[in-house]
């Protein structure tokens, strides 16, 4: 009797001691897992050869965040799990709900107006340089003479090496000023669109395209009182406000904002596909517009006025894609993801570790050792000594849901897109300047050039991209899940597409008449679904919240690229151009192709920074099963 009351108080001491006691430390959990992993390790990996036996073919995806559900579909496979953003549009009327067909009909309508005025205000610097060119020779050769040039008409007298090399260099000084302000406004611009908005960040934007063309009209109205320099200041103000970079930037934002992540890359090529339509029509209305009314500022007014309803529409009718719940949860989290969950990004923060970094003897509190060297830690570096540099630390996440992988591939598809950009920049007015002194294209030829280009380019986002991921990815309904990275298709199509835009600038530098011409501007055009591609799988990589904080990054990569790029390649064109050897610009731009499609073999498919809402984050892949990469858990 006795024995028996000692054992129940043991018992009852023990069951005291069980309930007290801390849980099992959390490794316990991960080793089961890890050893799970190497019991079903041969088996996955026989999984991992027969998918790169077809690899543009997306992997079955076994979701990480099933509620635990034995459901499967007609194929025994799990379902893929609902996008979370879906339920932040629950309940909203039709009025209410944002989608991407709200602003396709606007933004069509602002890039109609933007496509028109390329070739008129091209011709209209032309003109005002050659004027003041011609004249200011005049004054110091009185023995020379010239016909007069007119403004909106073609002028033959402008046609001579020094005149383009003056257009090459001034089209650079645009390039200079507008990029290096929007270097600096689009990264904050877009880290504001997902704490307080894409409406508001998109009306600012437009508001700078505004107040430039106004400047246009003064400039080109009374040329004998205004210096063609005053252009300048048009530009710079359309950079203060982000240019088209941010604003082109935050509309994508806005589409990621109500589109599953599957079917981005469709939704960026439609806005992509309306931009190059109003590069197609606009410069055939604008010309119909000039012939009818026989006044080239009849262009810039139609286009002030179509920026004018494009703000007013975005404003008062397009539906906001972002809740308050999510600006709100925006607004309570650092702003920028990585070195320290305090750190945000503020003018006066910045200036401040800038000069710790740059001016202090006392190291940085939280800069790593300089005996432990790392590439982390020089981005780190370079990231946290001034403010130009800071959004980029988004391109180097750390912490929970990072990985090296995730870091690999933000960086190499953050160069392969900008390298790209750059080089559509650069050569945008190249191409322009050049098929006139070399083919002798007036302003009619080079619209039917223009126009032929980018219906090709149009064709591709539109219809054959839309088409390539519908038969490959299948349905809508088997694609709606959650982020998974970039797949097999995105690499296939971004290294294609790179593939295409070289031929067409070899083309370029080798064609000897109109029509080889066009035919390499077409060949390059199909090059343009690499852009929704890599801005799709951009946005894959990392959470919802900061996907306008991530394409205002790579705002200012492009800001950046704007600038460099247009100074490298109009500086080559400008020198080669009076040496004989115009299409030494384009072997360039062919060979900087060459590098973005050997950068593009770096990037691994179906790698992604995981950031649960609840419970904390474990970085993973969206490989199937248990088979998570050993570099993806470094």
């Amino acid at each position: 009797m006795e024995n028996d009351q000692v054992f129940e108080g043991e018992a009852g001491i023990e069951a005291e001691r069980s309930a007290i006691s801390p849980p099992p430390p959390r490794y316990t959990a991960h080793r089961k897992d890890h050893d799970i992993h190497t019991k079903h390790q041969e088996t996955n990996s026989q999984k991992t050869a027969d998918y790169e036996d077809t690899p543009l073919l997306s992997r079955p995806h076994h979701s990480r965040h099933s509620s635990g559900s034995s459901t499967l579909d007609e194929e025994g496979e799990p379902p893929p799990p609902a996008w979370s953003g879906a339920k932040d549009f629950e309940g909203l009327s039709v009025w209410k709900t944002p989608s991407v067909f709200w602003i396709l009909p606007p933004f069509l309508i602002s890039a109609l107006a933007f496509g028109g005025i390329v070739v008129p205000k091209l011709n209209l610097i032309i003109a005002l340089i050659c004027r003041e060119y011609l004249s200011d020779r005049s004054i110091s050769d009185p023995g020379f003479t010239f016909l007069p040039v007119e403004i909106g008409t073609d002028n033959p007298q402008c046609h001579i090496a020094e005149v383009q090399a003056l257009v090459a260099n001034f089209t650079l000084y645009t390039a200079l000023i507008a990029g290096s302000l929007a270097a600096i406004t689009s990264p904050k611009l877009g880290a504001l669109s997902d704490r307080y908005g894409r409406k508001r960040i998109i009306a600012f934007s437009t508001f700078g395209m505004l107040l430039g063309e106004i400047i246009t009209i003064i400039t080109a109205t009374y040329p004998e009182t205004f210096s063609y320099y005053w252009l300048l200041l048009g530009f710079g103000l359309d950079g203060l406000c982000g240019s088209w970079i941010a604003s082109m930037a935050i509309t994508n934002a806005y589409a990621a904002d109500c589109t599953e992540p599957s079917k981005r890359s469709i939704a960026f090529a439609r806005f992509q596909g309306c931009l190059f339509t109003g590069i197609a029509i606009g410069p055939f209305i604008a010309g119909y517009i000039v012939k009818v009314t026989g006044e080239i500022l009849t262009i810039f007014y139609i286009a002030l006025g179509a920026h004018l309803l494009f703000l007013i529409f975005i404003l008062f009718v397009v539906p906001e894609s972002l809740s308050k719940e999510r600006q709100l949860a925006a607004r309570q989290k650092p702003q920028v993801i990585g070195h320290g969950e305090g750190y945000s990004w503020t003018w006066a923060a910045s200036w401040r570790r800038f000069s710790r970094v740059t001016f202090s003897k006392q190291p940085y509190q939280d800069e790593v050792p300089s005996d432990a060297w790392t590439w982390s830690s020089l981005f780190h570096r370079i990231s946290k000594g001034g403010g130009l540099f800071t959004p980029l630390t988004i391109l180097w996440p750390s912490g929970p849901g990072s990985s090296r992988a995730v870091r690999r591939n933000l960086v190499f598809l953050a160069a392969v897109d900008t390298t790209m950009f750059g080089v559509a920049m650069g050569s945008m007015t190249v191409v322009l300047i050049y098929a006139g002194y070399r083919f002798d294209l007036d302003t009619y030829h080079q619209t039917i050039f223009l126009s032929i280009v980018n219906t090709c380019r149009v064709t591709v986002l539109i219809v054959i991209l839309p088409l390539i991921i519908r038969l490959v990815r299948g349905p809508a309904s088997r694609s709606s899940q959650r982020n998974s990275g970039s797949d097999q298709l995105d690499l296939a199509i971004i290294r294609i597409a790179i593939v295409f835009d070289m031929i067409g600038y070899i083309g370029y530098a080798t064609s000897q008449t109109n029509s080889m011409l066009i035919a390499s501007g077409a060949i390059a055009a199909i090059g343009g679904m690499g852009s929704p591609t890599l801005q799709s799988a951009l946005t894959k990589h990392v959470p919802a919240d900061r996907i306008g904080q991530l394409l205002g990054a790579m705002g200012l990569l492009h800001a950046l690229a704007r600038v460099v790029a247009p100074t490298i390649f109009n500086r080559i064109y400008a020198v080669t151009v009076v040496r004989g050897f115009p299409q030494a610009v384009f072997v360039c731009l062919a060979a900087t192709f060459g590098i973005a499609f050997v950068l593009s073999w770096f990037i691994r498919p179906h790698v992604y920074f995981d950031e649960p809402e609840t419970g904390p984050s474990r970085p993973s892949t969206a490989r199937s099963g248990t088979d998570v990469a050993p570099e993806v858990l470094g």
